[in-house]
């Protein structure tokens, strides 16, 4: 078993509550009718290994995981980004939480990056059609 939980009943949210994509996420993940793991990675920090396992489960790179045009993230990289290796992608992640790329859920085997809120809604909707049929 990973360090993050591949629970199927229960929904990780990794979300930034000082941006407006985090806070809209987060009120549509708590509307789901699922149990909800939230993890503000403004104010709780994620382990490299944990950052690590996120990206294997989501099938991207860590730097995947940063918004590059990010206002903070030129100001301090620039065009040194090819230069990063995995680790620095983490500390970049761990120390300046606000480049995160909008959301993450992971709810079981499935995860996903979500950018605009409402696409958690269409992706809850989607995974429970034909439940009751």
């Amino acid at each position: 078993m990973g360090v993050i939980s591949e629970d199927k009943n229960q929904m990780t949210l990794i979300y930034n509550s000082e941006t407006s994509v985090g806070k809209q996420t987060l009120a549509y993940a708590n509307a789901a009718d699922k149990k909800l793991r939230s993890i503000d990675i403004s104010k709780t920090k994620v382990t490299g290994t944990q950052w690590a396992e996120i990206a294997s489960q989501l099938g991207v790179k860590i730097a995947d995981l940063v918004d590059q045009e990010h206002t903070n993230f030129v100001q301090n990289f620039g065009d040194k980004a090819a230069l990063l290796s995995s680790d620095d992608w983490i500390k970049v992640l761990q120390n300046q939480p606000e480049v995160l790329s909008g959301c993450i859920v992971l709810n079981g085997k499935d995860s996903l990056i979500i950018t605009n809120p409402s696409d958690l809604v269409k992706h809850l909707e989607n995974n429970s059609a034909g439940i009751d049929e």
